[in-house]
């Protein structure tokens, strides 16, 4: 749709970890507004998908450069638990 050029209007692939997080919580809140055409819910739906790939990809590199980055400041890898929360940390 040439009315709706904020869906395809930046290359995913481009994006910070920061700006694709941030565009990704946009285009949720626009989706759960609701009232949206379905061809343009649909669009936004395909984005966020690929927003949120982007972002898993991007956390999963800055994991390895931590894990990296661990086993030349010790000189043996240890293993780091990245992203895990204990039960507790969340009440």
């Amino acid at each position: 749709m040439s009315d709706q050029p904020a869906v395809e209007a930046t290359d995913i692939a481009s994006l910070s970890f920061d700006e694709a997080l941030a565009e990704l919580q946009r285009t949720v809140g626009e989706l759960e507004q609701g009232g949206l055409a379905l061809e343009r819910s649909i669009a936004l739906y395909e984005r966020g998908v690929a927003l949120h790939e982007r972002c898993a990809a991007l956390l999963g590199e800055a994991e390895l450069r931590v894990q990296k980055l661990l086993e030349r400041s010790s000189g043996a890898l240890e293993a780091a638990e990245m992203g895990a929360v204990d039960a507790a940390d969340q009440e």
